[in-house]
């Protein structure tokens, strides 16, 4: 472990305290699948009939979306810095709040620059109460039990890995049933009288919690993270990963068709990223335990880049393109539990939000801006193209991870060298 970790004792997570770290986590894998069901998913189903009310283009009204991300990226080390210094639970259950007032807002707008100020307050809620600050509340409580601290991660991750398969048809039934707007008044209604009673009342610190570090030594921590190598090498590794995930989400159909198949079979080939997704955190939490966190991410990364370089070649058939998929999915979920890992496992708990908010600043930013370079490389050269910069993408990803495996264990040992 690096030099830069600070932790104190890890939080006593024995008898009464164990038992809370779990409601904790029960509460924000309800939390995160609402959120993100509700603050996120959801917008697709209201895309066209928020086109025809506010008459705009489709591209218009989905900018909104885009904005809200990178709202997000940018309020990232902000709430960072806030849940080092004083945790989740104020930040959470505000940013729940402002969610809710949020849609309910997007409920009543009227025109595009309503709507474009509505998804920045949406960005906003969403750097306050989705997954990052959920991580680090997980992280600060299981503290340096490693092997609790991934289970807890897991298991958000995978209840919340169900927040689309929700949310998208929920949302298509009340849109049905209510009109668009009606369905954005009971969505934000419900997400508050939810989010916001379980984030003030079950979210609290550990009774020894290593956030409570002077501001001065957590800026310093941070400082010293930040000019060395292996903070750079993690930023890229889930910067590049994070943009060709969001680069298949949005046009994995679109190309599907392109190569002959039929809609029908794009999408019910597209809908195996979720339950891969999934799959691949499980098994990614299965070989930590025999093998590093980084090698096994870059092996998955890796795997990633081979469907994408496969799919125009192969794509064209119903077992290529079945196989491609299949490659490319494993990953679909793996940065969400690897980053948090590596990051409370050089640096500690102490400035775990920093740093994380500091990386989600480059890979957030990038999901956004990703899918829309693709859309116009593929309009200009095709979607060959566009598959040939996922898979460098996920090469890339991979060999920082290499690199960042290769020079944690070369530190590692010079450390063990007594001098």
């Amino acid at each position: 472990m690096s030099s830069t970790t600070t932790d104190s004792a890890a939080p006593d997570t024995r008898g009464g305290a164990l038992a809370h770290g779990w409601r904790i986590v029960a509460a924000l894998a309800i939390t995160q699948t609402i959120g993100y069901g509700v603050l996120y998913y959801a917008f697709s189903v209201f895309l066209t009939p928020m086109t025809g009310t506010l008459n705009a283009s489709s591209t218009q009204v989905a900018a909104a979306l885009t904005l809200a991300v990178l709202t997000t990226a940018l309020c990232a080390p902000l709430a960072g810095r806030w849940l080092d210094a004083h945790g989740g639970r104020a930040l959470m259950a505000a940013g729940s709040g402002l969610g809710m007032l949020a849609v309910l807002a997007w409920s009543r707008v009227e025109s595009l620059s309503q709507l474009y100020g509505v998804f920045v307050a949406v960005g906003v809620a969403s750097a306050m109460a989705l997954y990052e600050p959920a991580f680090a509340v997980i992280i600060s409580w299981f503290g340096g039990h490693e092997q609790r601290r991934a289970n807890a991660l897991l298991a958000l991750t995978i209840v919340a890995g169900f927040a689309s398969t929700i949310f998208l048809p929920l949302t298509g039934l009340l849109v049905e049933r209510y009109g668009w707007r009606q369905a954005l008044v009971v969505l934000g209604i419900g997400y508050g009288v939810l989010a916001i009673p379980l984030h003030a009342l079950v979210i609290r610190r550990p009774m020894m919690s290593t956030a409570t570090a002077p501001p001065a030594q957590r800026a310093d921590l941070v400082k010293r993270a930040v000019r060395a190598r292996p903070f750079w090498l993690l930023a890229a590794a889930f910067t590049a990963q994070g943009g060709a995930v969001a680069t298949i989400s949005v046009l994995l159909i679109t190309y599907l068709i392109h190569l002959g198949h039929t809609p029908v079979f794009a999408a019910a080939i597209a809908g195996l990223l979720g339950i891969l997704s999934v799959t691949g955190r499980l098994v990614t939490t299965g070989l930590r335990r025999r093998w590093a966190a980084a090698p096994v991410a870059a092996a998955i990364f890796a795997l990633q880049g081979a469907g994408s370089l496969l799919l125009p070649l192969i794509g064209g058939t119903v077992p290529g393109a079945i196989s491609c998929v299949l490659l490319f999915g494993i990953g679909f979920g793996v940065a969400t539990i690897t980053l948090p890992h590596l990051l409370a496992e050089r640096y500690g708990t102490t400035v775990y939000a920093s740093l994380s908010g500091r990386i989600a600043l480059f890979s957030v930013a990038d999901k956004a801006v990703a899918p829309l370079g693709a859309v116009a490389l593929a309009q200009a050269a095709g979607y060959g193209w566009v598959m040939a910069a996922v898979t460098a993408a996920c090469l890339i990803a991979a060999l920082a991870l290499a690199a960042y495996h290769r020079l944690s264990f070369r530190q590692a040992s010079n450390q063990e060298v007594p001098s």
